[in-house]
């Protein structure tokens, strides 16, 4: 009787190590997968910032920040040990590749292949018009399209649990968020100034400062998006005076510096 005892415990065992093997052998393939698949976004953003050569002021910072994301795309895969790092790569590397993309939008290019959606761009919405509003002493726009007066991008999605709606803007508004990782009491009011009954930003303050806001609009497959959010494909402006509503004093922005947290 004693024999079977033994027999049936190291049988168990040997069970409980195979399991455990076969358990490590998954999590090391679904890493290695992972990593692949966040090196081959990193690669093609690499090699679109070496590429490319700004001629205008909104290439320019969008190539700034695609370069950004590319260092810190680099920098989270050196330091992937589980594939959610590694998802959290392929994410950054995303992001930089939409910059790439407005960088050639802005420079009347062909934006290029399509690029996955990003974590919460399909409810962050779009900016679908010029909207010009003053704000703490200073005026801050938003564009569907680049021009010399909103010449700071951003894909849309989030930023500090709040959604960001794609499009360009005069100044990085959303910025102090990015680095102190929340936002300011006063981001709701410019919130509500800016995109108050934009019909391409379906949600107000209130489901901003939640975090909850989704846009009111049919976004259809998220999974491949043919263009980036917000961008008109009918405002390819010629020259920098095709952004809708254009006409409007540009050189009064304060143009990217100068912001402050809210």
């Amino acid at each position: 009787m004693l024999w079977w005892l033994i027999v049936i415990v190291v049988v168990c065992v040997l069970a409980l190590l195979y399991l455990r093997a076969e358990q490590n052998k998954r999590a090391a393939r679904e890493l290695e997968e992972a990593q692949a698949d966040a090196r081959v976004a990193i690669e093609r953003l690499g090699g679109q910032v070496y590429q490319l050569s700004p001629r205008n002021e909104a290439a320019r910072q969008a190539l700034a920040d695609a370069s950004e994301r590319y260092n810190a795309a680099g920098g989270q895969m050196d330091r992937a040990n589980s594939p959610v790092h590694a998802r959290l790569a392929k994410q950054t590397a995303l992001e930089g590749l939409y910059y790439i993309r407005a960088a050639r939008t802005a420079m009347q290019m062909d934006p290029g292949p399509p690029v996955a959606a990003l974590d919460g761009q399909d409810i962050a919405g779009h900016v679908d018009e010029l909207r010009v509003v003053e704000h703490n002493g200073r005026r801050i726009a938003a564009s569907p399209a680049p021009s010399p007066g909103t010449p700071n991008y951003h894909p849309g999605g989030r930023v500090a649990g709040r959604p960001v709606p794609a499009g360009w803007y005069s100044e990085p508004w959303w910025k102090p968020a990015l680095i102190a990782g929340a936002w300011g009491a006063g981001a709701a009011l410019l919130f509500t100034s800016l995109f108050a009954g934009m019909s391409g930003v379906g949600y107000d303050a209130q489901a901003f400062e939640d975090g909850t806001g989704e846009a009111a609009l049919d976004h259809g497959d998220q999974g491949e998006i043919g263009q980036d959010p917000g961008h008109d494909p009918g405002q390819d402006s010629e020259g920098w005076g095709g952004s809708e509503g254009g006409g409007h004093d540009s050189g009064g922005f304060d143009g990217g510096g100068g912001f402050d947290a809210f």
